[in-house]
């Protein structure tokens, strides 16, 4: 497995009297996913253990931050790469078709962000009732994402095949493309 899963939720809850909720503090440095930010080597700082047999491996996260204000619940969602838990075995001897093959579980997990965000929007959500519908909602996204990450991996065989990495390349291009209006915003 070349990637990861977290999937932290955070639930702001705030009264309609009550000033505007404070925002948790990020418990790592992340990179968010943006369209004209590939990954680098350089984004990848942890080493692997001594007795890992892959090449790399990517960790990223879905970061969910979902509230109610006044009743009214708003939500964000965000693919981001963790560097502090990203390696690369050798980075002199690391190619560039491996560099590819790890941005894309990064955009796999964007892909998956965009879902999501399209699944909240057509959603409406009960602040009364918030966690219990959030929770299987993004339960349900993880094991989707989770899912398409260990097939991506399988069918190409870590990026090895080369025809099957361009075909999984042109199809979440393609996929990203028609979710393109749940592209988060750059802030």
């Amino acid at each position: 497995m070349l990637f990861s899963f977290l999937l932290p939720l955070t639930f702001l809850l705030t009264a309609p009297a009550q000033g505007p909720a404070k925002a948790p503090a990020p418990v790592k440095a992340t990179i968010g996913w943006l369209p004209d930010r590939p990954l680098t080597w350089a984004d990848f700082q942890a080493r692997p253990h001594a007795s890992e047999q892959l090449a790399a491996l990517t960790s990223s996260t879905l970061d969910v931050q979902v509230g109610c204000t006044d009743f009214e619940f708003h939500a964000t969602v965000s693919a981001v790469f963790v560097p502090s838990e990203s390696w690369v075995r050798d980075v002199k001897r690391a190619s560039p078709a491996l560099l590819r093959h790890e941005q894309l579980h990064f955009d796999l997990t964007e892909l998956h962000a965009r879902l999501l965000r399209q699944k909240l929007s057509l959603t409406k959500m009960n602040c009364m009732k918030l966690q219990p519908a959030l929770n299987n909602m993004t339960n349900l996204a993880f094991a989707a994402w989770k899912r398409e990450e260990s097939r991506y991996d399988g069918e190409t065989n870590h990026g090895l095949n080369t025809a099957k990495q361009e075909f999984w390349e042109a199809q979440v291009k393609q996929r990203l493309a028609l979710l393109n209006q749940f592209a988060q915003a750059p802030k």
